[in-house]
């Protein structure tokens, strides 16, 4: 994902005719938002169980949903059949500029990732249970670190990274638009299952923590 936004996500094997490829592409970003949200609701969660036998199944969830939101992306990313048309890089101290920027953008992902629990993010937790033989531990919503200053910093970063490539064209367009919404769409259904499993301690952290960081710099500069 990294080499294919920075690189303006020409890097695939696919190259293929504007309409079989405008065909290949949109199959490919809707099955990552669609299958994505299913995965994280009570049917898809079940259907995760399902992949293994017995308690294996329902201890493997976290690490299953991993696995399966991985290969999604890999297939996006790999399997990306580029349109063509226009083509813009930056050059010189801009580019160095942009370059750092879209690493720090990375680099804000993976603290989102360590203050969301990278054992549940990184798909471990399953494996843990597993190898302890017991069921798996949670635990409560994040509210330390980045969690601090917005609800939602994970889909933050997500989005940054998409708009921060460095090499623009009519692709990373696309994806970058696609990536926005879903980052604005999905975190309003992750808070409407955390309102379903906490309740009214969600709704007072909710009330006191905006939804994205530029919201926090807004509500100070208002005061």
């Amino acid at each position: 994902m990294a080499a294919w936004l920075y690189g303006g996500m020409d890097l695939g094997p696919l190259r293929l005719q504007s309409r079989s490829s405008l065909v290949v592409d949109l199959l490919l970003l809707l099955q990552f938002p669609l299958l994505h949200s299913f995965l994280l609701g009570g049917k898809g969660r079940r259907a995760l169980e399902r992949l293994l036998p017995g308690d294996l199944g329902k201890r493997m969830i976290s690490t299953s949903f991993v696995v399966a939101a991985s290969l999604q992306l890999m297939a996006l990313f790999i399997f990306w059949a580029p349109l063509g048309g226009f083509r813009w890089e930056p050059s010189g101290v801009v580019r160095a500029a942009w370059v750092a920027v879209y690493v720090g953008a990375w680099i804000f992902l993976a603290i989102a990732m360590w203050n969301a629990g990278l054992s549940t993010q990184m798909g471990y937790l399953g494996w843990l249970s597993v190898w302890r033989g017991q069921e798996p531990r949670y635990g409560d919503f994040p509210t330390s670190g980045l969690y601090r200053l917005c609800r939602h910093p994970v889909y933050f970063a997500m989005a940054l990274v998409a708009i921060t490539g460095p090499i623009w064209t009519l692709d990373h367009v696309i994806v970058a638009v696609v990536f926005c919404a879903y980052c604005v769409v999905g975190p309003l259904r992750k808070d409407a299952r955390y309102r379903l499993r906490f309740g009214d301690r969600f709704e007072q952290y909710k009330r006191a923590t905006p939804f994205f960081p530029m919201l926090t710099l807004t509500r100070k500069a208002q005061r």
